[in-house]
């Protein structure tokens, strides 16, 4: 049975919804928080806790047109290399605020291309790292890498560092997709880097994939997560591809009329998933998967998932720091975003200050509602009693918000005596019903297709 024309109904195909990867937004974030703000709240952390750390390189070798990150092209080393400078001063400038006895639960340095640092630079900026905050048991140390930006000198240095998880941009197989989106990267080049990974010791493994990009179909995508699944990775997200030409220029050299409609998109997921569940893997949120033994698959049935700006995580540190130009923090007090631009960022570190410009003080209802939508984005359910139990909130008041939440969706989704649920057949409206507890304006911001 297919649940499609319900959800047409109720307006899947046509909305525009956030990503919720963070609540508020970042749209929503404000000149509020400044480095002086940015520096008290990184004093406040409590000696000897566990905190998460983001490293952000913003250049890329080249730049994929189907990318709408933040990203810097260059030809040369000399930008990367001046960048790393200023890192290492950022990470100079945390370790003097930084309270005592603190360690690392995650390292994850994305981009951009991460991959693009020369050995002699990753090696430096690995030992300050661990120099400020050193792994603590158990810790995960995960690398973004760009399978035709690498080699056997970068990989050693980055596992020799202590990467134990590494992270793989597959996005599609097909060649003519490649070509349309500006990133050819054949199987061959893939499966040979995968084995590299894999030699060096590091065990946990991460790919990405997309569905929704130019000229795909039910056929080539089923293709290549096949592929995929030859490579065995632990866990897959399987992102939708946002067409946003009039955000991301670049994007501008796909045509939009490749572009497969939201109801093929929806097509194309299903495919995928089923694909991905068929081979033993555990559908995790909206957009994952993850072999049973792995810790994200793990973290789901402990009810303990969470979600972050790198999407879902089995991290549950109270704290994660962004280093490098527009990474954002995360705190118990609320977010605070870096310069975007690395010009602005590195001027505001040269001066020897955080080049923090703006964020989110949380208030009212912030973290709550946060909550709220964590736990749908993340277990299709929001449990009443835990909501009651850790938030000032009366019964009254959540009751209203979580019945207005059901009413919205004519019994796509369910509430009873326990909270409120999405059931399997209405999962794809997982985004939309978490809208119905922002309380902050979305008409200004453009986002993503929900579907």
């Amino acid at each position: 049975m297919t649940y499609e024309p319900q959800l047409a109904r109720l307006g899947l195909f046509d909305a525009r919804v956030p990503r919720y990867t963070s609540y508020p937004t970042a749209p929503h974030f404000a000149g509020s928080v400044d480095h002086t703000l940015f520096t008290t709240w990184v004093e406040a952390i409590p000696e000897g806790s566990a905190i998460s750390l983001y490293l952000h390189v913003p250049f890329c070798r080249r730049l994929c047109w189907f990318c709408a990150c933040r990203t810097q092209g260059t030809q040369s080393d000399d930008p990367v290399i001046a960048y790393a400078t200023t890192l290492l001063a950022e990470i100079a400038l945390l370790r003097r605020h930084l309270p005592r006895g603190v360690t690392l639960s995650r390292l994850h340095w994305g981009g951009g291309t991460p991959t693009l640092l020369p050995v002699a630079q990753i090696e430096r900026l690995a030992a300050a790292v661990f120099e400020t905050v050193p792994l603590g048991a158990g810790a995960e140390f995960s690398v973004e890498i760009d399978p035709n930006e690498i080699d056997v000198g970068r990989l050693d240095a980055l596992a020799a560092a202590g990467m134990n998880r590494a992270s793989i941009g597959v996005q599609d197989f097909d060649p003519l997709i490649q070509k349309a989106i500006g990133r050819e990267q054949s199987y061959a080049l893939t499966r040979e880097v995968v084995e590299m990974i894999r030699d060096r010791g590091v065990r946990s493994l991460n790919a990405d994939i997309l569905y929704g990009l130019p000229h795909q179909t039910v056929a080539r995508i089923a293709d290549s997560v096949q592929k995929l699944l030859t490579l065995s990775p632990d866990r897959v997200a399987l992102y939708g591809y946002a067409h946003v030409p009039w955000m991301s220029r670049r994007q501008q050299m796909i045509p939009s009329d490749t572009i497969p409609t939201p109801q093929e998109r929806l097509g194309l997921f299903a495919t995928a998933a089923e694909l991905f569940c068929r081979d033993g893997y555990t559908s995790v949120g909206i957009d994952h998967f993850a072999r049973p033994g792995d810790g994200m698959a793990q973290a789901l049935a402990a009810g303990t998932l969470r979600r972050n700006f790198q999407g879902y995580t089995d991290d549950t540190a109270p704290v994660l720091i962004g280093l490098g130009a527009s990474s954002i923090s995360r705190f118990p007090q609320g977010f605070a975003q870096n310069a975007s631009g690395t010009s602005v960022y590195t001027k505001a570190i040269r001066a020897g200050q955080f080049s923090t410009h703006r964020g989110h003080i949380f208030a009212g209802e912030d973290r709550m509602r946060a909550r709220i939508i964590e736990a749908l984005m993340c277990d299709f359910h929001v449990s009443r009693a835990e909501i009651l139990h850790d938030f000032d909130c009366k019964a009254e008041r959540l009751d209203a918000l979580l019945s207005d939440a059901a009413q919205a969706f004519d019994g796509m989704i369910t509430l009873d005596a326990e909270g409120l649920s999405i059931p399997p057949a209405a999962r794809p409206l997982t985004r939309m019903v978490a809208r119905e507890f922002d309380a902050y304006d979305q008409m200004g911001a453009q986002h993503s297709v929900a579907v």
